[in-house]
């Protein structure tokens, strides 16, 4: 590991942790926030719903299976931080063709190591998602939150991760359906799960029109994951309302939450957020139970739900917030956890199908009208 100068991160209540750094060397103002996951780091750094934050990694070994082609879930990541207990820079892994430290260093994200990251983690879960500093151990805690007190979390998010320009995943000759996937820093995995299961993905930026959408002759419409807060995005939200009952729509993540508000319902800001892979949701349509892997900082009201034509289709058994919502008549259906994984449980995997299958009823009941 190559000689990098002291870190130090720093809170807005005046927190400070020690480590050193590695990564790209610079400042960064960040959102602090933690995944509990045991493995999946590469997925987690290359996820475009964590742009702008920092993540606290709770398990204590990272970047020792380095980091390969195939596993990023964006072309060009937009975390700006990762702390860490014990960063590893000789990775071990016969897929491995690059470190995580030089990866960070390719993209502008800041890591700091040997810190606490199990205080810190319960810091967090106690106080709650907060801003903070990554930056050099000679700058003072005064200095520092003099920062933070002028920093703003950002509000354009989405539009920086969304694709500039429509594109297509899939065969169009062997595919038994068409989906339009609205990009608001969507992960690969999605695209490929549709592709798996017999789609042509046609995939638009987030601020295409309905009318847009609806010249492209889909047999349904999905809206990913993203980062940030779901009424930034006006412009999709108005698109998903204009889009109801004309074509089956899918949601995940930030998906379901822009499905949500289009209907009518609200969401809030959770205190620490949900990020990891073991998180127990229950089906209230069959009853069972799913583990599911979950990263967002906003959830769906449930109150607010009770005044829309949605049902709330899942709950989260750690808090009871909102996981599904459907409206049977409009063939729309969200989930606010990650069907998809890459990496994590598969157990949610049938709800691509259950897209599948109302793609296929719409196109029915329409034939047949």
């Amino acid at each position: 590991m190559s000689v990098q100068l002291k870190k130090k991160l720093v809170l807005e209540d005046g927190s400070e942790y020690l480590g050193i750094g590695f990564g790209a060397d610079r400042e960064a103002l960040v959102e602090l926030v933690f995944n509990t996951s045991v493995v999946g780091y590469q997925e987690i750094f290359s996820d475009p719903s964590y742009t702008d934050q920092a993540v606290v990694m709770t398990y204590p070994l990272i970047g020792n299976y380095g980091v390969n082609e195939d596993d990023y879930e964006t072309d060009a990541p937009s975390m700006s931080g990762l702390v860490v207990r014990e960063y590893n820079d000789e990775p071990s892994n016969f897929r491995s063709n690059m470190s995580l430290g030089d990866v960070m260093k390719k993209y502008g994200a800041v890591g700091i190591s040997d810190v606490d990251t199990r205080k810190l983690a319960r810091h967090i879960r106690q106080f709650g998602s907060c801003k903070a500093l990554i930056t050099d151990e000679t700058v003072s805690k005064e200095e520092a939150l003099e920062r933070l007190k002028a920093f703003n979390f950002a509000r354009d998010q989405v539009s920086r991760v969304s694709t500039r320009m429509p594109y297509t995943v899939g065969n169009r000759q062997e595919a038994v359906r068409h989906v339009v996937a609205i990009d608001c820093g969507m992960k690969k995995n999605i695209v490929k799960s549709m592709v798996k299961k017999g789609c042509f993905v046609t995939v638009v930026p987030y601020n295409i029109t309905a009318e847009e959408i609806m010249r492209l002759c889909p047999d349904g419409v999905f809206i990913s994951n993203g980062p940030g807060d779901p009424t930034d995005v006006k412009e999709t939200i108005e698109t998903i309302r204009q889009l109801i009952g004309k074509v089956p729509i899918f949601g995940i993540c930030l998906g379901h939450q822009i499905i949500s508000l289009a209907y009518g319902a609200k969401t809030y800001k959770l205190k620490f957020g949900h990020r990891g892979g073991n998180h127990p949701v229950k089906n209230l349509l069959t009853d069972k139970l799913e583990i599911t892997s979950q990263n967002h900082s906003f959830a769906v009201d449930a109150e607010s739900v009770k005044d829309t034509a949605l049902e709330i289709t899942h709950i989260n058994l750690l808090d009871n917030t909102v996981e599904g919502v459907r409206c049977e008549k409009d063939f729309v259906s969200s989930v606010q956890y990650h069907p998809e994984s890459a990496p994590g449980p598969q157990d949610s995997d049938y709800l691509f199908d259950s897209f599948m299958e109302s793609m296929k009823r719409w196109k029915e009941e329409k034939e047949n009208a």
